[in-house]
């Protein structure tokens, strides 16, 4: 269920292209075009069943492609591939020059449980160096999708912190996740990624170890 009714006024519509359609991608796709904007979910095989299902739900707004031509007339890439795909997948899309691209990554080991980079970088500029051109922004990495179909919990909204090198690109994803029915913070540059990526692994650990479950976000509160 998403918290906006289709399409939400004053939404300007925008095309999205995801590079993967699983949780991640199909969520935020299904909330981006829940609300006015036009997504094409790029995959491998556009012509298998749970894309048909997931497009035909979606209905006139959302379309099936391979990556390259999913993302050809996109201004936003959103980039929801498991870290061990992501650079492949990156790959497949061609050149990202110019666009803006919202990483949603995690680079996520299991055993021991944490993230599979150096601790003094991200996934997030990683992807950067991958993506030459690419206008690089991270953000929706630290909640599950099902907070991602619909941000408005009980306290208020959820927080979208979003982070990039380039202001115009991150007022742009902060407009997006406003969108969806966030509550986008602004967290600076693309350095802070490491800082977004290592809330994720409490945002998990709290999930699946705590008393929360699934269904809680992080928000910030003003005085």
């Amino acid at each position: 269920m998403t918290l906006w009714a289709y399409p939400r006024e004053g939404v300007i519509s925008v095309k999205i292209a995801t590079i993967g359609a699983g949780h991640v991608g199909g969520a935020l796709g299904g909330a981006f075009v829940s609300v006015g904007h036009t997504v094409c979910f790029g995959v491998r095989n556009p012509n298998k069943e749970q894309y048909r299902e997931l497009v035909e739900n979606l209905g006139s707004s959302a379309s099936a492609a391979v990556p390259a031509e999913a993302v050809k007339d996109a201004g936003v890439v959103v980039l929801a591939t498991p870290w061990g795909a992501t650079q492949d997948a990156l790959e497949s899309a061609g050149s990202l020059a110019g666009k803006i691209l919202i990483d949603c990554t995690n680079a996520l080991k299991s055993n021991p449980f944490g993230l599979a980079i150096p601790c003094d970088t991200s996934a997030a500029e990683l992807v950067a160096e991958w993506v030459p051109g690419a206008r690089v922004c991270k953000a929706f990495n630290y909640v599950g999708a099902n907070i991602m179909a619909n941000p408005q919990l009980s306290g208020g909204k959820a927080a979208a912190l979003v982070c990039g090198d380039d202001p115009e690109a991150r007022g742009a994803v902060m407009k997006l996740a406003g969108d969806i029915g966030f509550d986008p913070m602004d967290a600076g540059d693309l350095t802070s990624a490491k800082l977004l990526e290592q809330l994720a692994l409490l945002w998990i650990q709290l999930a699946r170890d705590g008393a929360f479950g699934r269904d809680f976000a992080f928000a910030l509160l003003h005085r």
